[in-house]
């Protein structure tokens, strides 16, 4: 994710952010004013951000003082200028304890706001590094329109003031709310990383006009929607600013991709993850000793392969153990400077790409963008999405955050760097929800009737998937003898090999089975209406963005049959006519019109054939229950099991 957050509370947590944080986490000398270690530090003073700044006498775009960092962040949540407040009640004759209230935001907190850290993708920093003056600029303001964004969104759809008892009753906070930015140039080991930190504060105000406090869980359990919506905006910002595209890349084989700016070499990004390399290196040697640990006994302590879940705690791990010291500050002109000549001396990147980085970028763009039309269809877009979240979460269960999420990262796939229409990522959502998954919540408190707590699953019947691969394990290795001594390493270094380059049996990622979920499901789609399938509507077309080799610029000679029907044998997957209609109108909701009453026969269709499924499964579903025994958790929806035969039946034969 782009997108992190932490939580902020008073004491050694806010003066940890005071001391390093706002000072471009570097050291504040002692007794040095915040302007001032700002200034040495050669990053700008924050700014305050959001739409509640008008309740506390702020305006956006405002420096943020430490007085007013201290009041609403260190001071449990007080007024930013409680200390004028309460010199002036003072003034007027109120007790110390009137004055004090008068100065507070409702009632005092421990956690006083989150962090949400920014960054953009690698290729769009590397640029903002070894760019001119003028793309650093228009890189620096799609960063802050999409954190502005992002902000707005989390307004309006996410944040919440929970008040009565036990919380019962949920409001937006309709002022807004209220946070400070401040903008970081590097990272820990000195190469270039642009990224804002928003100190967000969980002061908000109701309608009523009583202060209350933001639900800090929500904030968390949207991060990864933001984190897409803000690397879809701001990758969109600056490839229109800049005439660029993005491409899929995979970095870690069985994940998913990453969008990033097409033409910008790998070794540039190589070159700026030399502590990705450190917290590698210490993964592997963390994984060897997890998957080869052994108990007094001479036994295995743990699984001998390494799952999704121990590898994400032993990279947490890695990555507190190879932590480097906070470099001192620097001015980002004598930052950029040095930048530039070690990528020219260390990347192993030619003088004349790295000097025109942003050419060279352009230039793959417009190859992109000439053979690669960027469709949107969002019925077939609600099939990807649906599966994919599906298959992605334990137990195939799902909420809509989980939906919204993955639609934005597959509009950023197909997009390409180009600029959608506001709410289509709400309607692929809608449009999942209604046709492909099924509500199996059981509400026994407020909170399970809120619509961004209802409860989904996928309507399927995945049974016909293949089975998912048993982890590998292991063969005994006759020469490795259990050690006699438990504090004895349990086994030597191989041979040849360095640290790292052990061979460590992994469990196949979850993301492998979703896009194959998302293919079975698709490829019954297509089968399944075989009276109402067309060229215009082939679900290959779906695919193109994603895969460009397979929409190439169509010859001169083709252009006169593209009403023909295709000879047999002939693998043409795309109306072409279609697409250069599309292309021509640059609208990507118009490409909606061409196939919706298509897409609808085909939605019926299948819903209809899902139905038979479900109907055909609740007969034998006693039989199932019976045959199959298999562990429960207590938060299982037992009441509405009978009717979610098809993840049920894809979980008990192994997926």
């Amino acid at each position: 994710m782009t997108a992190d957050i932490k939580v902020i509370r008073a004491g050694q947590m806010y003066r940890y952010y005071l001391r390093e944080t706002v000072v471009g986490d570097g050291r504040r000398p002692a007794r040095t004013p915040l302007r001032e270690a700002q200034e040495q530090a050669g990053v700008p003073a924050g700014r305050w951000m959001g739409r509640g700044l008008a309740a506390l006498g702020l305006t956006p775009g405002q420096e943020v003082t430490e007085s007013q960092l201290r009041n609403l962040f260190g001071e449990r949540g007080r007024h930013p200028y409680a200390d004028q407040i309460e010199a002036d009640r003072l003034a007027k004759g109120d007790s110390p304890t009137k004055a004090f209230k008068a100065g507070a935001l409702g009632r005092q907190v421990t956690v006083t706001g989150v962090d949400f850290t920014f960054r953009p993708q690698p290729t769009i920093y590397l640029l903002w590094a070894l760019g001119d003056e003028e793309t650093r600029r228009v890189i620096e303001a799609a960063h802050e329109r999409a954190i502005e964004r992002v902000l707005e969104w989390i307004e309006d759809e996410v944040a919440v003031i929970r008040y009565g008892k036990d919380g019962i009753y949920r409001v937006r906070p309709p002022g807004g709310l209220v946070a400070a930015r401040f903008r970081h140039y590097e990272a820990r080991s000195g190469m270039p990383l642009l990224h804002d930190h928003l100190l967000l504060s969980v002061k908000g105000q109701r309608l009523d006009g009583k202060w209350g406090s933001i639900h800090t869980l929500a904030l968390h359990e949207n991060t990864v929607a933001a984190s897409a919506l803000y690397n879809e905006l701001v990758a969109a910002e600056v490839c229109e600013a800049l005439g660029l595209a993005t491409e899929p890349r995979t970095v870690t084989p069985g994940r998913r991709p990453v969008m990033e700016i097409a033409g910008v070499p790998h070794e540039l990004i190589r070159w700026t993850s030399r502590r990705s390399d450190q917290i590698a290196a210490c993964l592997a040697e963390l994984e060897h000793e997890y998957v080869t640990a052994v108990d007094d006994d001479g036994e295995l302590k743990f699984l001998p392969v390494v799952s999704e879940r121990a590898r994400a705690k032993l990279n947490q791990m890695a990555a507190r153990k190879t932590r480097p010291p906070k470099q001192t500050a620097r001015p980002l002109a004598q930052l950029r400077a040095w930048w530039k000549a070690s990528a020219i001396l260390t990347s192993g990147v030619a003088v004349g790409v790295i000097n025109s980085l942003l050419e060279y970028a352009r230039a793959a763009a417009a190859a992109i963008r000439a053979r690669v039309a960027a469709v949107v269809d969002v019925a077939l877009a609600a099939v990807d999405v649906t599966a994919t979240v599906f298959v992605m979460n334990d137990g195939g269960r799902f909420h809509r955050r989980h939906l919204l999420a993955e639609a934005r990262r597959h509009l950023a796939l197909v997009l390409r760097g180009r600029r959608r229409d506001p709410g289509l990522d709400d309607q692929i959502v809608a449009a999942a929800i209604s046709t492909h998954c099924l509500d199996i919540s059981e509400p026994k408190t407020t909170i399970g009737l809120l619509s961004d707590y209802r409860l989904y699953t996928a309507r399927w019947d995945m049974a016909d998937l293949p089975a998912r691969r048993r982890p590998p394990i292991p063969a005994p290795d006759p020469d490795r003898q259990p050690p006699a001594d438990p504090g004895e390493p349990a086994a030597s270094r191989p041979s040849g090999q360095d640290a790292g380059e052990w061979e460590i049996p992994r469990i196949p990622l979850q993301y492998e089975r979703a896009v194959l979920a998302g293919a079975v499901v698709r490829e019954k789609l297509r089968t399944t209406t075989t009276a109402v399938r067309g060229r215009a509507f082939d679900v290959v077309a779906h695919q193109q963005a994603a895969m460009p080799e397979q929409l190439l610029p169509p010859s001169a000679a083709d252009s006169e049959h593209d009403d023909q029907e295709p000879e047999p044998g002939r693998q043409e997957a795309v109306d072409m006519t279609a697409l250069r209609a599309l292309r021509k109108s640059r609208t990507d909701v118009e490409a909606l019109d061409l196939t919706a009453e298509r897409l609808r026969h085909i939605g019926d269709a299948f819903t209809a054939a899902a139905d038979r499924a479900r109907a055909t499964m609740d007969r034998y579903a006693h039989r199932d229950d019976a045959d199959d025994a298999h562990p429960v958790r207590e938060d299982d929806q037992q009441a509405h099991r009978p009717q979610e035969p098809g993840p049920r039946r894809g979980r008990e034969a192994g997926h």
